[in-house]
């Protein structure tokens, strides 16, 4: 179901209250959209989507055309702002690397070097910036970390992934549609399973069911 205002209510309730009676809409709109974006991606862009959307329904306001407002058309509009790069404090600079317009027209990405190719990699670069981490440890992990990740089933290597880049136990509950407490619970069997895996010589553990 769709919130929103009559048009005669639209008349008489001030207009930035009636932007913050469609931010539930709008926010459920950019939840899904960016579903698939890392953590602290998927905050920046949620937080970028909304003022996108409530400079679209100033807009809107300033023209007198208020009725013409509804949350879900202005979610979508600035949902396809914050992937075309676009923001609502910044003026686009095609050539700056750094600026999210230039890497949508360009078609190319920067990247954290400590995060670079998702899974195995991001634990691997942090674990090289660690001078404190005597080297021959540096290559037992390398190998025996990702050994581990592949014997696990699918389903749970990619909650291992999804935990180890940092989203919370209710973000990794809801992309792989468990509860929280079974996602819980599965970190506990994850660590107890990377602990008999290091202690077993043969390398050969039952994978987390």
């Amino acid at each position: 179901m769709v919130a929103r205002l009559p048009p005669s209510a639209r008349q008489r309730v001030p207009w930035r209250r009636q932007f913050v009676f469609f931010l539930p809409v709008i926010r459920r709109y950019g939840e899904f959209a960016f579903r698939c974006l890392r953590s602290e991606e998927r905050e920046e862009a949620m937080q970028e989507m909304v003022v996108l959307a409530f400079v679209a329904f100033a807009r809107l306001v300033e023209r007198g055309e208020i009725d013409r407002a509804y949350p879900s058309v202005l979610a979508r509009f600035a949902v396809a702002q914050v992937r075309d790069g676009r923001k609502a404090a910044t003026p686009a600079n095609t050539h700056d690397v750094l600026s999210r317009r230039a890497q949508c027209k360009g078609g190319f990405a920067v990247e954290r070097l400590d995060r670079f190719d998702g899974g195995v990699r991001q634990w691997l670069e942090v674990l090289v910036a660690d001078r404190c981490t005597p080297v021959p440890n540096q290559a037992a992990f390398r190998i025996d970390f990702a050994a581990w990740l592949l014997q696990l089933p699918t389903c749970n290597r990619r909650i291992a992934d999804f935990l180890m880049t940092g989203n919370s136990t209710n973000e990794v509950a809801r992309l792989v549609h468990l509860s929280a407490g079974r996602i819980s619970q599965l970190r506990r069997e994850l660590h107890a399973n990377w602990e008999r895996f290091q202690n077993s010589g043969a390398r050969n553990d039952v994978p987390v069911r």
